[in-house]
C-alpha cells in the first residue's frame, strides 16, 4: 500500500486544520491516529479528553464470531488519507460526506491511513457491527523514515511483545476487532524472528480478548527481511501467514496467482485476501469500473478478495452523482460475488433506512431538526435494494425527502398500470421462527391510489418455499381479489395505534402479526400496486405511482421496550465553560445509580431547554423561550456540548437525555434523565 494519499489533517473545527490541537483540552470529540511509538508505548491516548467518546458501543453479534467457511470480501477504506468528516465523533454538518451503505456485500472492513496506528472512528465500528461486519485498525511502518521505527519496535523479543500488547489493548478498549499489519520497509534478516514474535503475540492477545478478532498480514516484507511484494501467497511470506489470521496480498497479481495461492494455503485458502486497487494502479483488470473483472477471477480461484480504496467513486467525483455512482459500482461487486450477509437474524429487527447523513432529522414521523448533518453512527440497517430504474418504477433512498425516523426513506416513484404490480427486495433474511407469532410494522406515505405492502418469503423445516403478501389496510375488495390471483396467500394489515404520528404528518403505520411455526424468514420484499378496480376500462391505464417507506420493525406482539425512569440515573456536568455572550460548553455524563458496568442502551438523543426568567408576576417560571431543541445523538454515555448559544434573559439550561431501544422505540421525554445548569449572572 505504498500509494501516497492526501495528508491527514489535524483535528480542528468545521474541517479546518488546527496545528495547536491538544488532546487534553476539552473540545468537540474527534477521532485521530497515534503517530509515534513513544505515544503507543506510554498509553497517552487513554489520557485524552477524546478517548471515552471513541469507544464503539455496538458489539459484533455473537452469530458473527466465526468467519464463514467461504470466499470473503475485505474492504480497505483509504479515503483521502482518512479522518475526514468521519473524525467528528458526534457528527458533522456535511450531508455530502462519504459513506458506505452496501454492508451486505462485506465481511471485513479495514480503516486505513498512513499514520503509524490508525484507530477506526467509532462510527465505522458501530454501523459495521450492526451489519455483522468486523472492523480492523491499521498498524503501518513505511518508507525510509520507517526503518528506525521498525528497529526500535523489533529491537528485542520483549519490545516486540510490548507493542503487540499495546495494540491489543487499544482494540479491546475501543471496541474494534483487530489489526491489519503493514510493514513496508527493508528489515534485514536478523529482525525477522522478532517480527514473527510480534505478529504471533498480537494474534494470541487478540484471540484471548475478543472473540472473532483478526490479525491480517500485508504482503510486503519477506522471510529474508527484504521489501519485495510477492502478489501471492508463497514460501517467501507464508511464515507470516501462519502466525496470524490471513494475508492481504499486493495488487499486481497475475491470472494464475489466486489458484497458486490457494494451493499453498491448503485448508486456509479463504484466509488469502487478494488485493484489488480500485484506483487501478497496476491492478489486475484495471480497477475502477472493471473491478468486477478481478473479482470474477478470485471467485473462480477459491480465494478471498481485498478491495482497496472504494472511495475512488467519491474522490474522483464519478457522474452523475455520488449516490448513483456508488450504487452502480457496488452493483458490480454484488453481480460478481453476491450478498455475503443476511439480516434480520434475531428479534427485534428495526431499520429506518438512514444512510447516516441528511438534510433534516425526524422522530416518530415528526421533524425535529432542519439542519443538514452527517453521522455514520446513526446509520440504520441498510436494505438490500438494487437502486435505480426498474421498468417504470424508480427506487432510491431519499435523504432529501421526508423521513419517519432519522434522515431518510425509501422512495418508489414512476408509473404503474392499474392491473400490474412491482416488487423489489428489501432484505435477505435468516430469521429462525418458533411457535409464537411475529409482528411486522412499517410506516408509509402514499400518493393517490398508490399502495405498498410486504411480500415475505419463508423456508419450511422441509425446505419448502412459502410466501405471504401483507397487503396494507383499506385495500379494496376487488384489488384484493386481483392480488390473490398473483400471490398464494394475502393477509390484510391494519393501522397501528402504537406510536401513531400526528395525522398532519401524513405518515401511516401498517401492522400485522403472523405465525409460521418452525419456518425461517428468508426474504422481505416491497410490493407496489394501485388500489383501483380491475375492469376493462382501466386494465391498460398507466398512472402515477408514489409511495415512501419510512421504517420497518419486526418483533413479537408481546415485545415492549422498557426504559428506566429518570430517578434511576445520575447525570453530571464536567468542564463547564461559559464563554462570551453566554455561550456554554459542557461535558455531560450519565450513569445508572446502581452502577451497572454496561448500560442497556446504545443510543441517546440529547435535547436542550432554555428556560426564561420570571419577568411578570403572572408569567410561568421556567416557561420555554425557544422550545425543546435537538442538539445531537450520543452512542456512549457522554455528550460534549460545544459553544451552545444561550440568549439574554435565559436563567436555566436543562439538558434531556432520551434513551433509544434497538427496536426504534424511545423513552418519553418527561421520564428521561436530565441535567440542569444555572446561567451565571452577567
Amino acid at each position: 500500500m505504498s500509494h501516497p494519499q492526501t495528508p491527514t489533517p489535524e483535528a480542528g473545527h468545521g474541517g479546518e486544520a488546527a496545528v495547536d490541537f491538544d488532546p487534553l483540552v476539552p473540545s468537540a470529540p474527534i477521532s485521530y491516529p497515534i503517530k509515534t511509538l513513544e505515544d503507543l508505548a506510554s498509553r497517552t491516548f487513554f489520557d485524552s479528553f477524546h478517548y471515552p467518546f471513541n469507544v464503539s458501543s455496538a458489539p459484533l453479534s455473537s452469530s458473527s464470531e466465526r468467519l464463514p467457511d467461504r470466499a470473503r470480501v475485505l474492504v480497505c477504506h483509504d479515503m483521502q488519507g482518512g479522518y475526514k468528516d468521519d473524525r467528528w465523533v458526534q457528527g458533522g454538518d456535511n450531508p455530502a460526506a462519504f459513506g458506505i451503505w452496501h454492508w451486505y456485500l462485506i465481511d471485513i472492513f479495514v480503516y486505513f491511513s498512513h499514520d503509524l496506528v490508525t484507530l477506526p472512528p467509532p462510527c465505522w465500528s458501530n454501523t459495521a457491527h450492526r451489519h455483522g461486519v468486523r472492523v480492523l485498525g491499521t498498524f503501518i511502518i513505511e518508507w525510509d523514515e520507517g526503518i528506525p521505527i521498525c528497529r526500535k519496535l523489533l529491537a528485542t523479543k520483549d519490545s516486540s511483545r510490548l507493542y503487540a500488547e499495546r495494540l491489543s489493548e487499544l482494540a479491546v478498549s475501543l471496541g474494534f476487532d483487530g489489526w491489519l499489519l503493514n510493514i513496508e520497509v527493508k528489515l534485514g534478516k536478523e529482525l525477522v524472528p522478532n517480527l514473527l514474535e510480534f505478529i504471533s503475540h498480537l494474534t494470541e492477545k487478540m484471540h484471548s480478548s475478543v472473540p472473532g478478532s483478526l490479525v491480517i498480514w500485508y504482503d510486503s516484507v519477506t522471510v529474508d527481511g527484504d521489501l519485495t511484494y510477492q502478489n501471492q501467497l508463497n514460501e517467501s511470506n507464508k511464515p507470516f501467514f501462519e502466525k496470524c489470521d490471513g494475508i492481504f496480498t499486493n495488487y499486481n497479481w497475475k491470472e494464475n496467482y489466486p489458484k497458486m495461492s490457494a494451493a499453498v494455503a491448503g485448508d486456509r485458502k479463504y484466509d488469502v485476501y487478494m488485493g484489488i486497487d480500485v484506483f487501478g494502479r497496476n491492478t489486475y483488470g484495471g480497477g475502477e469500473w472493471k473491478t468486477n473483472v478481478a473479482l470474477d477471477v478470485l471467485k473462480e480461484g477459491s480465494v478471498s478478495a481485498a478491495i482497496y480504496a472504494p472511495g475512488w467513486v467519491y474522490e474522483k467525483d464519478q457522474p452523475p452523482d455520488f449516490e448513483t455512482a456508488q450504487n452502480r459500482w457496488w452493483g458490480l461487486v454484488e453481480d460478481s460475488w453476491g450478498a455475503v450477509q443476511s439480516y434480520p437474524k434475531a428479534l427485534p429487527f428495526y431499520s429506518n433506512f438512514d444512510q447516516g447523513r441528511g438534510y433534516h432529522f425526524s422522530v416518530h414521523g415528526n421533524q425535529i431538526s432542519s439542519d443538514p448533518w452527517n453521522n455514520i453512527s446513526r446509520q440504520g440497517l441498510q436494505p438490500f435494494v438494487k437502486f435505480g430504474q426498474f421498468d417504470t418504477i424508480d427506487v432510491l433512498v431519499n435523504f432529501k425527502g421526508e423521513s419517519y425516523s432519522g434522515g431518510g426513506n425509501i422512495t418508489f416513484r414512476g408509473t404503474l398500470s392499474s392491473s400490474a404490480y412491482f416488487t423489489t427486495r428489501l432484505f435477505n433474511a435468516g430469521l429462525q421462527l418458533g411457535s409464537s407469532p411475529i409482528r411486522f410494522s412499517y410506516s408509509v406515505k402514499l400518493g393517490g391510489s398508490s399502495k405498498i405492502g410486504l411480500h415475505l418469503e419463508f423456508s419450511s423445516p422441509e425446505n419448502e418455499l412459502n410466501t405471504i403478501l401483507l397487503a396494507p389496510s383499506s385495500t379494496a375488495s376487488n384489488t384484493l381479489s386481483r392480488l390473490l390471483g398473483k400471490f398464494p396467500k394475502v393477509a390484510i394489515s391494519h393501522r397501528s395505534s402504537d406510536l401513531e404520528p400526528a395525522p398532519e404528518s401524513g405518515w401511516i403505520i401498517e401492522e400485522n402479526s403472523i405465525a409460521v411455526d418452525g419456518s425461517t424468514l428468508t426474504g422481505i420484499h416491497a410490493v407496489c400496486y394501485h388500489d383501483k378496480p380491475d375492469d376493462d376500462e382501466l386494465v391498460q391505464t398507466e398512472s402515477e405511482f408514489y409511495a415512501v417507506m419510512g421504517h420497518i420493525l419486526i418483533d413479537t406482539p408481546e415485545h415492549h421496550s422498557n426504559f428506566l425512569p429518570a430517578s434511576s440515573w445520575v447525570v453530571e456536568g464536567y468542564h463547564v465553560k461559559w464563554g462570551s455572550a453566554n455561550s456554554l460548553s459542557v461535558k455531560i455524563v450519565w450513569k445508572l445509580k446502581e452502577g451497572e458496568a454496561s448500560l442497556p442502551y446504545h443510543k441517546y438523543n440529547v435535547y436542550v431547554e432554555k428556560m426564561a426568567n420570571k419577568s411578570e408576576p403572572d408569567s410561568l417560571v421556567g416557561r420555554l423561550r425557544d422550545g425543546l431543541e435537538f442538539i445531537g445523538t450520543a452512542h456512549v454515555a457522554a455528550f460534549y456540548v460545544s459553544e451552545l448559544a444561550v440568549p439574554t434573559g435565559i436563567s436555566t439550561v436543562r439538558f434531556i437525555i432520551q434513551a433509544w431501544g434497538d427496536d426504534g422505540a424511545s423513552q418519553e421525554l418527561g421520564d428521561s434523565p436530565f441535567l440542569v445548569l444555572k446561567v451565571p449572572i452577567q
